[in-house]
């Protein structure tokens, strides 16, 4: 299971040993917090099953989800290098098993073997860059045009006009920025102008030159 995680990937059978020996193998409920704005950071994780959202949370309470991981992607990295504080939330969605890898162990590896260093910088910069498209989806492009860009985003990944939600409404909306309730009346509308169809969960590009034009930035009238 460990040499099929990314982060691990070309690591001669000994270093997998290794890394196979550090870890704390860790099974949690749907719903469950994992780690916590804040919280020291002893180590990182990596999701083996399940699905984790990564969030932050306003002094009033409203949830921003910043990214899902999926399994074989790692989360809370970034400060366990520099021995600081996790930024944000991370909490399961559904019944998940992780593996924890604390923070001595891991730098230990990391200076043996130069192999792993290039794995997590590649892992990192993968991080980077969907950050800087949250930013910019966030400050740049209204709700309409963030909805049409993460359809387009599900199509490539699936290679295909039809597209599946494994996610809520209510936590794609929070991915997004926005409320279910224009979430929904966005859906409806681009429903109803034949861009998309929607049955539950399931959406099917039906004109994707006007989704590409509003991904892009386009006007569309709620």
């Amino acid at each position: 299971m460990v040499a099929d995680i990314p982060l691990f990937k070309g690591l001669a059978k000994e270093q997998l040993d290794e890394v196979v020996n550090s870890i704390a193998d860790q099974t949690f409920d749907r719903g469950q917090t994992v780690l916590s704005e804040g919280e020291a950071a002893e180590g990182f994780f990596v999701l083996v099953q399940g699905k984790v959202k990564i969030f932050k949370l306003s002094t009033e309470g409203k949830e921003q989800i910043l990214h899902f991981v999926g399994p074989g992607e790692s989360f809370g990295e970034v400060p366990m290098f520099s021995g600081g504080r996790f930024p944000a939330n991370a909490e399961t969605i559904e019944k998940s098993r992780i593996f924890f890898f604390p923070r001595a162990a891991f730098l230990d590896l990391i200076g043996a073997d130069p192999t792993l260093a290039m794995n997590m910088l590649a892992e990192l910069s993968k991080r980077l860059r969907q950050m800087t498209r949250l930013v910019e989806e966030l400050s740049l492009k209204e709700v309409p045009s963030r909805l049409a860009a993460y359809i387009l985003y599900l199509s490539s990944e699936n290679e295909s006009d039809d597209v599946g939600l494994d996610i809520t409404k209510g936590q794609l909306a929070s991915l997004l920025g926005t409320i279910p309730e224009t979430l929904s009346r966005i859906l409806g509308k681009m429903s109803a102008q034949e861009v998309i169809s929607v049955q539950g969960r399931k959406l099917k590009i039906l004109d994707r030159t006007i989704l590409e034009d509003l991904a892009a930035g386009g006007k569309f009238v709620i």
